[in-house]
């Protein structure tokens, strides 16, 4: 929004020319971080006393770890207020005549919507199941099938490297020259494979039900994850700072090529949410660090989750995705194999046995003896290691 109240002002008063700062998406990233963060701060406080004077908290299934039991009625859906400022954040410093800032706000909000109506749930009937996971899933899938063919539509091939003849190349020192003019024929199903610079195996339509599932996938796992103090948020900001760069490159044609990464026209935009959603949580997990004065709910969890999932999907870096957000992964994966364990041993055996002393992982650790702290800060040690190695192959194609 911003953005283009200067370009109108800088039209009307051309020398104005500090105003040209503002077309640097980096400078908008950053100051998309600090409006998040201060909105975070300014609603935080207030959005607690609320909650805590509607007596709107927690409710904690008594199956689960004991120790949590303490946790009943901390207030939450803290999610609102990180919602409020990824959106604010975004909306004020992102270009908005360009549509992947809209499609991945619009998939934020719309996974909030169904987080939120699962924490009403909860509140309202003093019920831990909350919204049928059936429901949940059903939307969470018209969502996401939506989205996907918006970023099938609106995905643009990629260039193919060119001797530097005509003038519109870009050349810079150091760096590959390319024409702009030629397009390399990539189709937008392809998948690209990191560390392999040529294996992108095109699946056609098969990449449309990918896409789709590892948005739902994503959404899923940061909500499986959300279980301890700042545990989910901690490697949310972790994946969103790796992942503005991913965007900010592969928007880039000089670097892409350079870097042989996807290229993605526009791409680089969602720089400024990723710096946003940084922010966000930063503010958030003030109130959330342990022990937690305010729980982010399914309406947080689910909303960050399909927004890291649609980031991958539109940078076109699912895999690396799943590797840069490991932790969700596998904890994602316990909760699956938990499950596929005890259903199939009791089938075969009559009697359902574990892998794990719980699922989700981090409960599995708790069982163990290991403090909330020392889970909680050693998974968000994992996630830096993830986001460096995913970052180096930037470079090892």
């Amino acid at each position: 929004m911003l953005y283009h109240l200067a370009n109108w002002l800088l039209a009307n008063h051309p020398t104005w020319h500090v105003l040209n700062v503002v077309h640097y998406q980096t400078f908008r990233a950053l100051l998309g971080f600090f409006t998040s963060i201060l909105i975070s701060f300014l609603i935080g406080p207030p959005f607690i006393e609320w909650m805590q004077k509607k007596q709107y908290g927690q409710v904690v299934r008594p199956e689960g770890i004991q120790a949590h039991l303490a946790k009943t009625g901390t207030p939450t859906m803290g999610g609102i207020f990180i919602l409020a400022a990824i959106v604010a954040g975004t909306l004020l410093w992102s270009r908005l005549d360009l549509p992947y800032p809209w499609l991945v706000l619009i998939i934020t909000v719309g996974y909030g919507g169904i987080g939120f109506v699962d924490d009403w749930k909860k509140i309202q009937y003093k019920d831990p199941r909350g919204l049928a996971g059936r429901k949940k899933l059903l939307f969470q899938f018209l969502i996401a099938t939506v989205a996907v063919l918006v970023v099938y539509r609106w995905a643009l091939p990629s260039f193919d490297p060119q001797p530097c003849t005509e003038p519109q190349s870009i050349l810079r020192a150091g760096m590959p020259c390319f024409d702009l003019a030629k397009p390399d024929g990539l189709s937008p199903t392809e998948l690209h494979v990191p560390f392999f610079k040529t294996f992108r195996p095109d699946i056609g339509w098969l990449y449309l039900p990918l896409a789709v599932l590892v948005i739902v996938w994503t959404s899923n796992a940061v909500n499986l994850t959300d279980g301890l103090d700042g545990l989910a948020i901690g490697p949310t900001m972790i994946f969103s700072a790796a992942f503005g760069v991913f965007a900010w490159v592969g928007g880039n044609i000089v670097f892409s090529r350079y870097l042989n990464i996807p290229y993605v026209p526009s791409a680089g935009e969602l720089i400024v949410f990723c710096t946003a959603t940084i922010g966000a949580g930063m503010g958030f997990l003030w109130y959330n660090t342990y022990p937690a004065q305010v729980f982010m709910g399914d309406v947080g969890a689910l909303a960050l989750g399909g927004a890291l999932g649609a980031i991958t999907v539109v940078t076109k870096n699912e895999i690396v995705g799943l590797f840069v957000g490991g932790i969700f992964t596998v904890e994602a994966l316990s909760v699956v194999t938990q499950v596929a364990s005890f259903k199939i041993t009791k089938r075969l055996y009559g009697e359902g046995r574990r892998i794990f002393a719980m699922a989700p992982l981090h409960h599995h650790f708790e069982k163990k003896g290991w403090p909330e702290p020392r889970v909680i800060v050693r998974f968000w040690i994992i996630s830096v290691l993830l986001a460096l190695s995913g970052l180096a192959t930037l470079k090892l194609r």
